[in-house]
């Protein structure tokens, strides 16, 4: 496997013990017990990291609330120079953390760069969102003379859960508005990516920030996370993951009553009409289930194509599946790197089981490859022909490169079949008919629609599913209202 030497500093992170970051210091677990970091490419241990408990998390969130009433009064050009700081930081070290990325994430480090420049643009763009923070003056109808304004204060204390698959924008996707609003932060990172969120709390404590605003607890979900989600003295929990993890999350937000915002599965239908241009949407529907190796809750996982071009099409991305070249994200050759874990791997191929069973027509891929990847974690580009909206590889999150096409007759037809899920996170559209784009879009049920293009992303669009894909919108504006709560102001001056 060609698999060229790392950066001296991402050999030099990778060799001194991992702790934890909680109230500025940096700790082990209170147990003292690890967890091993995996590079899922090859199966090996790169490094260990602390696994935390409820102890851990109790003095994480202690520290947060002792932090939370000074950070609360810093003014916000004062807040917002500490996190442009934090951009500067990332950007600098943008090399060494995308090697991070690939080492325990796997995807290619041409992925891993784009996430990292993903990370610069978020801090920067909700970096600058601290001196915007604006309330209103509403004209009361009461007798007399009243003044009625309003501001917009922070939560508290934010616990961030997220996900392995962008293991450096998630952690920041929930840490940076949660910090522009003034919050004191918490982050639980994956147990598979948990090194490059403590990476991430190293370059943040260099920035500046006082102790305790930005902590870093690593561990298993089921001892950090929940003891988190449980804690009476945390405020709000932010959540990316799977829609089984944000009902449990919900249930034990109940005990304070603490804010919730969730960013959950999808299983998105991307539609594909026979008037669209169709050497860009087979390569948009390629992109839009094979990137990040299907690890992305907004995947384009259920494929409809209209019937008159099905065979052709899906033949055509049966083609481009199987030209891929999987291999370590750090060779410069991959196109497509492991799944995050063996867990991972295998309920992915066990999907494809289901499938076989399920009497769909297995195209390409399917298999795990042999030789000199036997022990990494990989699945090959898997496409499937003659799946009925009905089995269960179209209505059950795979989270992998797997993807299901599925025939359709018309307009109409389409949007039925796209709705038929109980996830609605997102959909794509590809057609030149204007008219028939905006009929689709506007029947879909999802929180984005793409049109002629998928998975495009900024950080001012709203982000966020309908159904079981959530609740709340990351992004944008909106992004802010997920951390802050609306105080109302009446003085009588009669």
């Amino acid at each position: 496997m060609n698999k060229p030497d790392l950066l001296p500093a991402t050999r030099s992170f990778l060799a001194k013990p991992a702790k934890m970051l909680i109230g500025g210091q940096w700790r082990a677990a209170a147990a003292g017990e690890t967890l091993p970091s995996i590079d899922p490419a090859t199966g090996e241990v790169i490094a260990d990291f602390p696994a935390g408990s409820a102890t851990d998390a109790d003095e994480a969130v202690r520290a947060a609330r002792q932090a939370f009433p000074a950070w609360k009064r810093i003014t916000p050009y004062d807040r917002g120079r500490l996190l442009q700081k934090v951009a500067a930081l990332i950007e600098k070290h943008g090399d060494e953390l995308a090697e991070l990325i690939t080492l325990e994430n796997g995807k290619p480090l041409w992925e891993a760069k784009k996430e990292v420049g993903t990370a610069v643009s978020w801090t920067e763009y909700y970096a600058g969102w601290t001196t915007k923070l604006t309330g209103e003056t509403i004209p009361l109808s009461l007798p007399g003379q009243f003044l009625n304004y309003t501001t917009r204060e922070p939560l508290g204390v934010v616990a961030g859960i997220t996900p392995p698959n962008y293991p450096l924008t998630m952690p920041l996707y929930k840490a940076m508005p949660a910090l522009a609003t003034g919050n004191a932060v918490i982050i639980k990172p994956s147990e598979d990516t948990s090194l490059v969120a403590l990476r991430l709390g190293e370059l943040i404590a260099e920035a500046g920030l006082p102790d305790g605003v930005f902590n870093v607890l690593t561990g298993l979900g089921e001892a950090v996370g929940a003891a988190l989600a449980n804690h009476n003295d945390v405020d709000k929990i932010t959540f990316t993951g799977s829609t089984e993890v944000g009902r449990a999350l919900v249930r034990a937000s109940a005990g304070n009553l603490k804010k919730v915002s969730l960013e959950l599965g999808g299983k998105s239908p991307n539609i594909v009409f026979a008037d669209a241009d169709l050497e860009a949407a087979l390569k948009g529907v390629f992109m839009g289930i094979f990137f990040c190796q299907g690890e992305i809750c907004s995947a384009g996982s259920r494929l409809f194509v209209e019937r008159g071009i099905y065979d052709d099409f899906v033949a055509g991305l049966a083609d481009m599946a199987r030209s891929v070249k999987l291999g370590h994200g750090l060779d410069p050759s991959t196109k497509m790197g492991p799944l995050v874990s063996q867990a991972q791997q295998q309920r992915v191929l066990g999907y494809v089981g289901i499938g076989t069973d399920e009497k769909a027509n297995l195209l390409a891929g399917g298999k795990a490859p042999g030789g000199s990847l036997a022990k990494g974690f990989f699945v090959e580009p898997t496409v499937f022909s003659g799946v009925t909206n009905q089995m269960r590889i179209a209505q059950e999150e795979i989270f992998g490169p797997v993807v299901c096409a599925i025939p359709f007759d018309d307009l109409s037809d389409a949007v039925a079949k796209g709705n038929d899920s109980p996830f609605g996170l997102a959909a794509g559209i590809w057609t030149r008919d204007i008219r028939k784009a905006h009929q689709a879009a506007a029947a879909l049920e999802a929180g984005t629609v793409w049109v002629n293009c998928y998975n495009a992303f900024d950080n001012a669009s709203p982000w966020g599913g309908f159904k079981q894909s959530g609740w709340g919108r990351e992004k944008g504006p909106y992004g802010l209202d997920l951390f802050t709560q609306v105080k109302s102001v009446i003085i009588n001056f009669s």
